[in-house]
């Protein structure tokens, strides 16, 4: 199936508002308590059943603001030999370059940090996504550019964990034809299997 994208945001005036609410939330929640919780999110994720028998490149994000942090999962992650990457904005278009812990990143666009434009491009089968928003059906809402709708649709079949705090949970996100579902949401209190 394909979708068509507006290159543009892909972000309804409704979804908008539920994402400032949510990063409001977010960005108010003690820091203290964030890095604790991202101690139990990244445990939890490390317990999730995919990890089994998996040998392909896992990606994440580096985190921005008062995003939950993934990267005590890729330390463990790359201890255990699996291929990691990390995503960049390249022509409208989100790619996916090798990196590894303490190699070095480059600003990126949006505030973000990026492996060095000469990485090599990889494939993931997991990607690990940052959330503004979420319901328990599996549907968030990020930033507004679809940048991560459109990598899942192209990727095709790659298995997607939103990571967050419960604080951005809502109660339903107005989903729309190009949205992709998540398959698992981790938060500081649960694990949701979505897909």
């Amino acid at each position: 199936m394909t979708t068509t994208f507006d290159t543009q945001a892909t972000s309804s005036p409704r979804k908008a508002m539920l994402r400032a609410e949510a990063l409001a939330r977010r960005d108010a929640l003690d820091l203290d308590n964030r890095l604790e919780w991202d101690a139990e999110i990244a445990a939890q994720v490390l317990s999730l059943p995919v990890w089994a028998g998996r040998t392909g490149p896992v990606s994440a994000y580096w985190p921005m603001r008062s995003e939950a942090d993934p990267r005590p999962i890729l330390e463990v992650l790359h201890e255990r030999g699996l291929p990691l990457c990390l995503p960049a904005i390249v022509d409208r278009r989100m790619l996916f370059r090798r990196w590894s812990p303490y190699e070095p990143i480059v600003p990126g666009g949006f505030g973000t940090l990026v492996p060095a434009p000469g990485e090599p491009e990889l494939k993931p089968s997991i990607l690990l996504i940052p959330l503004a928003a979420f319901d328990r059906r599996g549907y968030r809402i990020g930033y507004g550019k679809g940048y991560y709708d459109r990598a899942l649709s192209e990727l095709g079949p790659t298995l997607s964990i939103g990571i967050g705090y419960a604080a951005q949970e809502i109660d339903t996100v107005p989903d729309e034809p190009h949205d992709r579902r998540l398959d698992w949401i981790v938060t500081e209190r649960e694990i949701l299997r979505c897909g």
